[in-house]
């Protein structure tokens, strides 16, 4: 039929499917209309040797005049040899930005941690805001730099982690993303120059720990987190005493951070006095025996906790405390120095390392990977044989700190902690 627009008002739309009208004045033109009453243009000619069909848009979205001149130009590339399909592909191809990337990259990676997603979070928002909407195509070596290098003017240890980022997300995009010819999207990763021009920051890793002779201050900084304020309201009092025994238990285990802070009743055997973080960093379950300090700690926070399956609750949406800024500043400020939460982890492992706990003890204790290690491949450190040492890092800390058990936890001098 020769298409017009009188024609199309008369074509009936079919029950199911959909019916194809081809011109007979434009060879390769024609219209489709589906069950629904939708009625799209297309053209329709073999392409690479086999027959494709390239829709043009709806009527009456386009005149016939209008979609017989598209069809025109449409035609017209096919018999130059060249391929509208993968011409629309390539620039769809090329509208994909940075954010995207980055989305699909958290959904690829199922394996990441919450810890690692929120860790990816705060470095995208803190670094990289204004290039998530970026064709990241368009993102050069150039332009790597220049980031990189203003991003260090506020930090070079976050600047790094921004390009880092960076550079998982191109490589990510390079094994995921292809053009419209079917070719990688990205064929270079431009934070590679980075790593060419010798750019990245020398950020020397933390080692700050607290000192043997600072631990007396440390634990009166800790303990006054308990202190009792009349104006103050019991759960804020109850609150104090929760991040003091947190920290306590930071030190005298070396677990990191989030694992203290989410660890569950489930997770405590008093009876085997043993604890046991579930899908730690290392992908595995560690379980640490308990001191005797630790256990009763642990008892006595027991007895006392209210209706919550966390051994440390928090007001917050998890169930548990995740920030304690407040409380460790007050910490900080009554002991006299500064100290971080990992401090404490360095502090566990250095102390354990100088009185000479043996380095496979120190490992395990630390739940540090040994799979590059060979003669570690043979040796099975059962929990019993770890808590010798474990008791023996905890008596060094509690002598160093001035503390001496009691059967109400502990004591400093005549203050008490519990």
């Amino acid at each position: 039929m020769n298409i017009t627009k009188a024609k199309i008002e008369k074509l009936p739309t079919p029950e199911t499917g959909q019916k194809i009208y081809r011109d007979e004045v434009l060879k390769g033109f024609g219209i489709r209309i589906s069950s629904g009453g939708t009625k799209t243009f297309f053209v329709e000619k073999r392409i690479e040797g086999r027959v494709k069909r390239i829709s043009i848009d709806k009527y009456p979205v386009l005149t016939v005049e209008e979609a017989r001149i598209e069809a025109k130009v449409l035609l017209g590339k096919i018999a130059k040899g060249e391929n509208p399909i993968a011409e629309k592909r390539d620039d769809e191809s090329h509208k994909i930005d940075l954010r995207q990337v980055f989305n699909d990259y958290l959904v690829a990676r199922k394996d990441l941690k919450e810890t690692t997603i929120n860790d990816y979070e705060k470095v995208k928002n803190w670094g990289l805001k204004d290039w998530m909407d970026k064709p990241i195509v368009d993102i050069t070596k150039t332009m790597v730099m220049r980031k990189h290098s203003k991003l260090g003017e506020s930090s070079e240890a976050r600047a790094n982690l921004a390009m880092r980022l960076v550079r998982a997300l191109f490589n990510f995009a390079a094994a995921n993303y292809e053009n419209g010819y079917g070719k990688p999207l990205i064929t270079e990763n431009p934070v590679k120059r980075l790593s060419d021009t010798r750019a990245w920051f020398r950020v020397e890793r933390r080692n700050t720990v607290v000192k043997a002779h600072q631990l007396p201050k440390w634990f009166e900084g800790v303990n006054s987190l308990a202190n009792v304020d009349h104006n103050t309201r019991l759960d804020r009092a109850d609150m104090g005493r929760t991040v003091r025994d947190y920290l306590v238990l930071l030190l005298l285990t070396g677990l990191r951070r989030e694992e203290a802070a989410s660890l569950t009743w489930d997770n405590v055997d008093l009876k085997s006095k043993t604890l046991t973080v579930q899908d730690t960093k290392n992908r595995t379950d560690h379980t640490l025996p308990l001191s005797d300090y630790l256990l009763k700690l642990l008892a006595q926070r027991y007895e006392g906790s209210k209706i919550s399956g966390y051994v440390f609750p928090g007001y917050g949406p998890k169930g548990h405390i995740i920030f304690v800024g407040k409380h460790k500043d007050k910490a900080i400020k009554a002991a006299g120095f500064k100290f971080t939460l990992h401090d404490l982890r360095r502090t566990f492992i250095t102390i354990a390392e100088s009185i000479d706990i043996p380095f496979y003890a120190v490992r395990r204790l630390a739940n540090h990977k040994m799979a590059n290690d060979v003669t570690a491949g043979y040796i099975v450190t059962d929990v019993e044989r770890l808590r010798k040492p474990m008791q023996k890092i905890t008596d060094f800390i509690l002598r160093s700190g001035k503390l001496k058990n009691n059967n109400n936890i502990m004591e400093i001098g005549k203050q008490k902690l519990s």
